[in-house]
């Protein structure tokens, strides 16, 4: 199976790129690394067995790239960041009975890795919690949403905020579980120019999403909600994250989702490829695929 990405590819300065000049042919700049997280599941977020990286092809476009290195994540966790956004126009009723769950996972996350508790007011991210490795805290800083009208104008605007205000560490995974309707207050349409931004900025970052939707029977049965969840869908696949969205309606308990999240974290794999730089000076996002000769096996990469 394969998953198709973007991924963004920023031109480097001279003297951090002088280890792969002799890669490089006489006139012609040297290939840069690029460095992303694929996700390897089998049926039903089972864990995928072992893959080797002689069974990983990757392309962009007709262009075969050449694979630096294929290691599981998992081999050091204090590698991966984690946030979770909470929308703050969730209705406080359905959060509330969640809580505890969401406190659960924050102590089930690995030892070392580094996480953050945010909520989208104003369109910010406002920490309760910043990145940290201490989970009570981290689990404390969990509170009831305003609900409707909550002072969260566009979900996809905090999601932008985040991304520019993640904390500059080289080598990290970077992930965040969104809870949300999906509801977008400033463009309720599908074609949501502010989403279009958060993707924009969400994938230069290099920050997968996961989002479990969030919101009342009406809303999610209504066509309103249905392009909402159509939203949280959009912004999972392109960036290679899990959607909880399967249900018009709100989960009964967050739990079976979380342990899913769990199965996702533990099957990481760190792909590093080749790429030629880019000539644009802000660099650029280009199209790639992944495959695994193995069967059963679901790759999951950013667009």
């Amino acid at each position: 199976m394969n998953a198709r990405f973007r991924i963004f590819s920023a031109l480097l300065l001279a003297g951090s790129v002088s280890a792969w000049a002799v890669l490089a042919q006489e006139g012609k700049p040297a290939d840069v690394p690029i460095t992303i997280t694929v996700t390897a599941l089998g049926p039903n977020f089972s864990p995928a067995p072992p893959i080797a990286k002689e069974d990983v092809t990757a392309y962009s476009d007709k262009t075969r790239l050449n694979i630096l290195r294929w290691q599981r994540a998992e081999s050091s966790d204090a590698n991966l960041q984690f946030a979770i956004l909470i929308d703050n126009d969730v209705l406080s009723t359905l959060l509330g009975t969640q809580l505890n769950d969401l406190a659960n996972f924050i102590n089930s996350l690995p030892p070392a890795a580094s996480v953050g508790v945010f909520y989208a007011e104003h369109g910010s991210a406002y920490a309760a919690a910043p990145f940290g490795t201490e989970r009570a805290k981290a689990a404390k800083s969990l509170r009831l949403t305003f609900g409707a009208g909550g002072e969260s104008p566009s979900i996809y605007l905090s999601l932008a905020d985040l991304a520019s205000h993640w904390p500059d560490q080289k080598g990290m995974r970077r992930e965040v579980l969104l809870i949300s309707s999906g509801n977008d207050p400033l463009y309720r349409g599908w074609e949501d120019p502010y989403l279009d931004s958060a993707l924009s900025a969400i994938e230069k970052a290099n920050i997968q999403v996961h989002a479990i939707y969030l919101g009342s029977d009406r809303y999610g049965l209504s066509f309103p909600g249905n392009i909402s969840q159509g939203k949280l869908m959009r912004l999972t696949g392109d960036t290679g994250g899990q959607p909880f969205v399967d249900l018009p309606s709100p989960p009964v308990s967050l739990t079976p989702y979380l342990r899913d999240l769990d199965k996702v974290i533990l099957n990481q794999y760190l792909l590093t490829l080749s790429m030629e730089p880019s000539r644009h000076k802000g660099g650029e996002l280009r199209p790639i695929q992944i495959h695994t000769e193995q069967r059963n096996i679901k790759l999951s990469a950013p667009k």
